[in-house]
C-alpha cells in the first residue's frame, strides 16, 4: 500500500523538477537573447557576431560602447531588479499580503528620502560615491520605524503592512520637501534618481553590487524553510517552535538590504518587488527555494528588458528606467487589488 501511494508522489515531484528546471532555463534564454539584443542596438548599430567576438577579445573597435557604455548599465539593471525580485518575494511569503512590496510598505521610499536628501542638501559638499550609503540607511531607518510602530505585543503581519503605508507617505512628503528647499540642480539631478534610471553606471558599480546580492539572495535561501514555515501562520509557527518575532525581523532585514542595494545603484524604481514574484508563482507554483531563482531572474529581466527600451525608443532621448517599469507594474497593481477585493 505504501508503495502504491509512494509512487503518484514521486511522479508529481519529478514533474515539479522537470517543470521548474525547464522554466529556469527559459528565463535564462530570455535574459541571454534580450542581453544580446540590448548590447547590438543603440545610437549605433553593433552586430550580434561583433558583440560576441568583443566578449571573446576581438572587435576593440567597440569597446567603448559595449564595455563603457551599455554592458555596465545593463549589468546594474539586471542585479537591481533580481534584488528587487527576492525582496519583493521574501516580503509577501513573511507577511502573507499579495499586495506587499518594498515599495509599497516604504522601504524603498525610505530610501529614496534618504538619497534625495543626501543630494539636495549637501549640493555635492559630499562625494556622490557616498550615495548608496545614504539610500541602503534610509531604508534601514525606515524598516525599524515599521517594525517599532507596528509593535504590540509582537508584530503581526497585518499591522507591518498597515504601517508601512502610513511610513511611506511620510518618507514621500519628506522627499517632496527636501526637492523644494533644495537648489534647482541638484533638485533635477535627485528627480532623475527618484524616478528611477542606470544612466551612467560602471562595472565598478555591477562589481560592489554582485557580493551583496549574493550573500543575501544566499541568506534567503538559508531562512527558506523558516519562511515556509510562517506562511502557515503564527499560531501554527509557534507551535512548531520557531521563534516567531525574531525571524520575522531576520525576514525583514533580508528584504531591507536587498531593497536598500538596489534603490542605491538604480534609483527607486517602483513594482518589480509586486510583480516579480507573482510571475514566478504563476509559472512554478510554490515552492520557496525555486521561486527564489525565478523572481530574481523575473526581475532582473523585467528591468534590463525596460533599459533596452528606455535608451532605444525615444533615440536620442535616453527615458528614465523607472517609467517603463510604472506602466507595466501600475496596471498589475490595480489588477491585484481588483482580486483581492474580497
Amino acid at each position: 500500500m505504501k508503495r502504491l501511494v509512494g509512487i503518484p508522489s514521486r511522479l508529481v515531484s519529478t514533474k515539479a523538477t522537470a517543470r521548474a528546471l525547464k522554466v529556469i532555463v527559459f528565463l535564462l534564454l530570455a535574459v541571454l537573447i534580450t542581453g544580446m539584443i540590448g548590447l547590438s542596438i543603440g545610437s549605433q548599430w553593433v552586430s550580434p557576431f561583433e558583440v560576441i567576438a568583443y566578449f571573446l577579445g576581438g572587435a576593440e573597435e567597440h569597446a567603448f560602447v559595449i564595455g563603457s557604455l551599455r554592458f555596465p548599465r545593463m549589468a546594474v539593471a539586471f542585479l537591481a531588479g533580481a534584488a528587487l525580485g527576492i525582496a519583493g518575494l521574501v516580503l509577501q511569503e513573511v507577511v502573507r499580503n499579495p499586495l506587499a512590496s518594498p515599495d509599497v510598505i516604504g522601504i524603498t521610499s525610505g530610501a529614496s528620502a534618504a538619497a534625495v536628501g543626501f543630494i539636495t542638501l549637501t549640493n555635492g559638499a559630499i562625494p556622490i560615491r557616498y550615495l548608496p550609503l545614504a539610500a541602503i540607511f534610509g531604508a534601514a531607518i525606515a524598516a525599524c520605524l515599521i517594525y517599532v510602530l507596528a509593535w504590540k505585543r509582537g508584530a503581526s503581519t497585518m499591522r507591518l503592512v498597515l504601517t508601512g503605508i502610513g511610513v511611506a507617505a511620510v518618507m514621500n512628503a519628506t522627499t517632496t520637501l527636501f526637492l523644494i528647499m533644495g537648489p534647482i540642480q541638484a533638485a533635477s539631478q535627485a528627480y532623475t534618481w527618484l524616478v528611477g534610471s542606470v544612466y551612467g553606471r560602471t562595472l565598478s558599480d555591477a562589481a560592489v553590487m554582485s557580493p551583496w546580492l549574493l550573500l543575501l539572495g544566499a541568506g534567503t535561501l538559508i531562512c527558506a524553510r523558516a519562511i515556509q514555515v510562517h506562511q502557515l501562520g503564527d499560531s501554527v509557527a509557534i507551535g512548531l517552535g520557531a521563534r516567531v518575532q525574531l525571524q520575522r525581523l531576520v525576514f525583514v532585514l533580508l528584504s531591507v538590504g536587498l531593497a536598500g542595494t538596489a534603490v542605491a545603484f538604480a534609483g527607486a524604481i517602483g513594482f518589480v518587488g509586486l510583480v516579480a514574484p507573482h510571475l514566478a508563482r504563476l509559472l512554478l507554483g510554490r515552492p520557496f527555494v525555486v521561486l527564489v531563482v525565478a523572481s530574481a531572474l523575473i526581475g532582473g529581466w523585467l528591468v534590463f528588458f525596460a533599459d533596452v527600451v528606455a535608451r532605444t525608443a525615444f533615440l536620442p532621448l535616453d527615458v528614465p528606467v523607472g517609467v517603463f517599469i510604472s506602466g507595466i507594474g501600475a496596471p498589475f497593481f490595480i489588477y491585484l487589488l481588483f482580486r483581492t477585493r474580497h
